[in-house]
């Protein structure tokens, strides 16, 4: 019995989906519930799943194309019995595709094709495996260079090279290539325009002597992990002196719907992550009702599946605040833009050793710049300075944020 394999309801307001990876060829043996193939939408990545055991008979949507909610992608012949029949089922795949042009006799035969790679290296595998072997390139190229030396000079700038949309220049000094944005690099590209375009964005900084937060870590990291087998980082520091901060600066906290002001009575804040395809932002939701250890917890929790495609659009919906750190990268000092409709993003960087002065003597310390990026728009410069004063003195006298003073 064929069964159909489809598309399952995408998320509200994504309408559509890119095919990115399939994980199985025509032929090949199926088991319910294995990942088949992997969507990509502007957000997130959702796997399919065989809805039952079988074999592949059918790829409808290739790498590449667009699909809808409950289109039809594939079909797999279900049960034991289709195992018998994964030739014949190539062959019918095969047969729906156009042949290529044969090589030439006296080429080598095209390696064959490797197996699937994760969807962030999908494109690169497809340009290495288009690229001639390099004694041939390298020949090929010795060759032409050579007759237009000879018979065209003024024209090697423009004509010694052949190009194609996705592949290394083959024939040049100055190899180049074009690939397309992913639909999740496109949407962040979109939406950073857009950030830039519809708010009065203006950024303060201050800086933050890292020396009381790094001894407590030092003191307690060990206990602290053995206890509740996780890592004491900085990241649940930030996120509890920016809620207690938040508190005190209600308009932070804020979001703009039209002419309206929305002031937000609970604390959802957002942690930037890189990946591969892209940063995303998986929301710690109720942060001010969080231990230090739960925050920790679910951060890992959430880059881990960051990385590897796992994140939900539900988890990374919402979010009234949202706290970034390139001083991972090594960033000293940063702009950062806001995650709308959110009016307010913290930056943290770099901890370097400066010269500070304290008490009229220069002593060293370990320092970090923050930056504070608000829509100017809804918070007045004194609310943001207030609200980066106070994430630094809570930070710097850390009882502060047990006695919440």
């Amino acid at each position: 019995m064929t069964i159909e394999v489809k598309v399952p309801m995408l998320p509200e307001s994504i309408s559509d989906a890119t095919v990115s990876t399939w994980h199985k060829k025509v032929g090949d043996p199926v088991s319910r519930d294995e990942n088949l193939v992997d969507l990509e939408t502007d957000k997130v990545m959702l796997e399919v799943p065989s809805p039952v055991d079988g074999v592949l008979k059918e790829i409808v949507t290739q790498t590449g194309g667009t699909v809808q909610a409950q289109a039809v992608i594939a079909r797999i012949e279900e049960g034991a019995a289709a195992t018998a029949q994964p030739k014949a089922a190539e062959k019918e795949q095969t047969a729906k595709k156009p042949s290529a042009p044969s090589a030439p006799a006296t080429e080598p035969a095209p390696a064959p094709a490797a197996k699937a790679a994760p969807a962030t290296v999908v494109t690169h595998v497809a340009e290495l495996s288009a690229l001639s072997p390099s004694a041939r390139r390298a020949a090929a190229g010795q060759e032409m260079e050579a007759a237009k030396r000879a018979s065209q000079p003024a024209a090697a700038t423009t004509n010694n090279r052949s190009q194609t949309s996705e592949n290394f220049v083959s024939d040049s000094e100055r190899p180049e290539k074009r690939v397309p944005m992913t639909r999740m690099r496109a949407r962040i590209a979109e939406r950073l325009l857009e950030v830039t375009q519809t708010t009065a964005m203006l950024t303060t900084f201050n800086e933050i002597n890292m020396a009381p937060v790094m001894e407590i870590r030092s003191r307690y990291r060990e206990k602290f992990e053995k206890k509740y087998n996780v890592r004491l980082g900085f990241m649940s520091f930030f996120v509890v002196a920016c809620v207690e901060a938040l508190k005190r600066s209600p308009i932070v906290n804020a979001s703009l719907d039209d002419n309206d002001i929305v002031y937000h009575g609970y604390y959802d804040i957002g942690v930037a992550v890189s990946t591969e395809r892209g940063l995303v932002v998986p929301v710690l939701r109720d942060a001010d009702q969080m231990s230090m250890a739960a925050i920790e917890s679910k951060i890992v929790e959430s880059a881990e599946k960051a990385k590897t495609g796992k994140l939900t659009l539900e988890e990374m919906q919402g979010g009234t605040f949202t706290i970034t750190n390139g001083g991972v990268f090594g960033s000293l000092m940063s702009t950062p833009l806001l995650n709308t409709p959110q009016c307010a993003i913290l930056g943290m960087h770099k901890i370097q050793e400066r010269p500070v002065v304290e008490n009229g003597q220069i002593v060293i310390r370990p320092m970090m710049y923050v930056a504070l990026s608000y829509d100017h728009r809804l918070i007045d410069g004194k609310e943001s300075v207030t609200f980066l004063v106070s994430v630094k003195e809570l930070l710097e006298d850390p009882a502060r944020l047990m006695l919440e003073v």
